[in-house]
């Protein structure tokens, strides 16, 4: 299937992009391309577009990328909605609240099942955990800039 999309030929910081007939296999930095249709220089924002020949490959059934189909549709060169090209935001999903009952600060010691105490040995207690040691917060340093 054959794409009409843009492929950037400027250098660092400088966006420009070719508009070029392709492949959609091929990518973008492939260099593989059957025609150029204009050029569009980010930073000017007017592409230099070939109308006729773009006319031609789409009615030659090739399509046109989002960012390319949205340009087309912004100059006037083919009539249409533009496409929004940016991915759907997924839904923040809540995690699921867990219902505990309150707590109460103590530590509630559960009940062993108590033996007959044998007049040799003595009754142990049901022994209490220790309280845990509070968690200490690690504040972040500050950074010195000189």
């Amino acid at each position: 299937m054959l794409k009409v999309r843009l492929q950037r030929v400027g250098r660092k910081n400088d966006p420009s992009f070719r508009v070029v007939v392709t492949e959609s296999q091929n990518g973008p930095q492939s260099g593989k391309f059957l025609e150029i249709l204009g050029s569009y220089d980010a930073r000017q924002g007017k592409p230099q577009l070939k109308g006729e020949r773009i006319k031609y490959w789409l009615a030659r059934g090739a399509q046109a990328s989002g960012t390319v189909n949205n340009m087309l549709v912004k100059f006037d060169i083919i009539e249409g909605q533009t496409v929004n090209v940016l991915p759907k935001k997924k839904p923040v999903e809540k995690p699921a609240e867990v219902v505990a009952p309150a707590k109460s600060e103590e530590p509630v010691a559960e009940v062993a099942p108590v033996a007959e105490p044998s007049s040799e040995e003595p009754t142990k207690e049901a022994e209490t955990p220790a309280p845990a040691e509070p968690e200490t917060e690690v504040e972040p340093k500050e950074e010195v800039v000189a």
